[in-house]
């Protein structure tokens, strides 16, 4: 017996002695290959926009903004999802409610709050088309959206309040100004909790909108002009009342509803793509399926040069709070919001789309608080435009069932910078596993010379959530403290973090503390290039993301 327990006890040392290698053995690996000589395609900035639900309480009136982690140093337009009409506090009217009068126009909070859009930094991005409660006399306010699902009784009445819409901003803004602005007719058209006919009908319901969005555009178009960069966006991603081909059909080939001839301007395309939570992707289309969707029918009616982008998404729910399970900024406070943030960056990437619009970046609101892992991934992506693709493969690999260690590169030949986004990813919350990741850079052009390595690593270290979940229970913030899904980090709103004592606390002690928790500090290190060939390697913690700035030091 003894000798058995020797012999054990000599088993366990020996193993124990080995546990780094051990744990070491069972991480992900992936080596790349990244070859900046071989560019593709130019890239934007996908971190452009940002949305908002509408203009009700003057929200960019004086707005307060973090000068530490301001959102409008990368955010180009603030679209505005419903701004005139649907509801009483949305119709641009001095009295909505006396259905009596029909042109008492006030446009006020548009124009106010559009003048405050601007002194961010921004554009305006204006969705049109929801319409006054007072233009229909069935008036319906949906149940999802509170918002007047009907058409107008009377296009040419709704006619007449959209062009004195967009004169009005001309009037304020100038017309050079306003052509820098986009708009668009309705929020999801095919999704009957926005938009439908009366009857319910899809092929009235398309012919409905399809009316609706003519007489809208051609509103702008003669108010602003022929330039004005009007478009629509479609829900996509799952079916909706009618197919949304139906709409870019139309505008091709249909007869337009308000000028009589063919045809209706289009620029733009969007939609929506929402994963039902985390570790739980979507029933419909992914990503890249959904907008080359509508790419292909709109190229297919010779709409060659449109833009396509997300307006909305993310992830819809988490854990339930005391009302529901949604996510107010359809992201999590978790590092796994890392991960899925630069997966999509690197689809949008590949795949010439725009942007995906967020609802949300900092702990409190659009523009204040602490940042969140979100905003880093955002902040970094953005500093890709203006580069051009540089070939990047995946030449070996051993992954775990369900993991992604995934790279992108990108080349900016007028600043000499080659910047590098790579992640260990898993659709879920509680993955455990580091990755090593290797890359070999063919950089013949910096051949011979040192190069200043900047590396930006976004895992739990630049994180604030993590000590928040700790507090959670250190302080006994259940989950009937919050009105949603208490795995949002927008926990400054009350649609998060409603229990007065709770935020009382946040706000006093916790706030400051998180802000000294969430900063991201980089890593910077310089290297000669021989062999015209650079090697990098790092370990990555579960969901983690590294951003690389590399650039020659003369």
């Amino acid at each position: 017996m003894k000798k058995i327990i020797a012999f054990l006890l000599a088993v366990f040392s020996f193993f124990g002695s080995f546990t780094g290698g051990i744990k070491d053995a069972f991480n992900v690996r992936a080596s790349f290959e990244i070859s900046p000589d071989e560019e593709g395609a130019l890239l934007g900035n996908i971190s452009s926009c940002m949305t908002v639900w509408s203009l009700e309480g003057n929200p960019f009136v004086n707005m307060t903004v973090n000068e530490d982690y301001n959102v409008f140093e990368f955010v180009r337009y603030i679209e505005v999802m419903q701004c005139t009409g649907g509801s009483a506090g949305r119709d641009l009217f001095k009295n909505p409610l006396d259905f009596s009068v029909t042109d008492d126009y006030d446009f006020t909070q548009l124009t106010d709050n559009c003048a405050g859009i601007l002194a961010l930094g921004a554009k305006p991005y204006l969705k049109l088309g929801s319409v006054p409660l007072k233009y229909t006399e069935n008036a319906v306010a949906g149940a999802d959206f509170g918002t007047n699902l009907y058409p107008p009784d009377d296009y040419d009445i709704y006619y007449d309040y959209i062009a004195a819409v967009a004169r009005e901003l001309v009037e304020a803004f100038g017309r050079d100004e306003v052509l820098t602005w986009r708009f668009s007719v309705m929020t999801e058209f095919e999704n009957a909790d926005w938009f439908k006919a009366q009857s319910g009908d899809p092929e009235e319901s398309c012919e409905a909108y399809c009316k609706l969005y003519d007489y809208t555009a051609q509103a702008l178009v003669d108010e602003i002009g022929s330039d004005v960069f009007v478009g629509a966006h479609a829900m996509a991603v799952t079916e909706g009342l009618w197919d949304e081909r139906d709409f870019i059909k139309h505008c091709a080939l249909g007869t337009n509803y308000k000028t009589g001839k063919q045809g209706s301007p289009l620029r733009f395309l969007t939609a929506s793509y929402y994963d039902t939570a985390p570790g739980k992707y979507t029933s419909g289309m992914n990503p890249v399926e959904t907008i080359n969707h509508l790419r292909k029918a709109a190229e297919e009616y010779g709409f060659d040069n449109l833009v396509y982008a997300f307006d909305e998404g993310r992830i819809l729910g988490s854990s339930r709070g005391s009302e529901s399970d949604a996510l107010l900024s359809r992201t999590v406070g978790q590092t796994y919001q890392a991960g899925y943030d630069a997966r999509m960056a690197k689809m949008l990437f590949e795949n010439g789309i725009e942007y995906f619009s967020a609802w949300e970046y900092l702990s409190d609101s659009l523009a204040d608080g602490n940042p969140t892992v979100s905003y880093y991934v955002a902040r970094l992506a953005s500093f890709f435009e203006g580069s051009r693709t540089a070939k990047t493969k995946r030449v070996k690999n051993a992954l775990a069932f369900g993991t992604e260690a995934q790279a992108f590169s990108a080349f900016n030949s007028s600043t000499d910078t080659l910047r590098v986004m790579a992640y260990n990813f898993k659709n879920s919350l509680s993955y455990s596993r580091k990755a090593n990741l290797n890359f070999k850079i063919n950089a013949p052009r910096f051949d011979g010379r040192d190069v200043k390595i900047t590396a930006y690593v976004i895992d739990d270290n630049c994180n604030w959530f993590d000590e928040w979940e700790q507090d959670r229970k250190t302080y006994g913030i259940g989950s009937d403290c919050f009105s949603w899904s208490p795995d949002d980090p927008v926990i400054g709103s009350t649609a998060t973090l409603s229990d007065p004592a709770a935020r009382e606390l946040y706000f006093g002690e916790l706030k400051e503390k998180y802000a000294r928790c969430s900063v991201l500090t980089p890593i910077e290190t310089t290297a000669k290039v021989g062999n015209s060939t650079l090697e990098l390697s790092i370990t990555l913690e579960p969901n983690a993301v590294v951003f690389y700035e590399i650039t020659p030091v003369n």
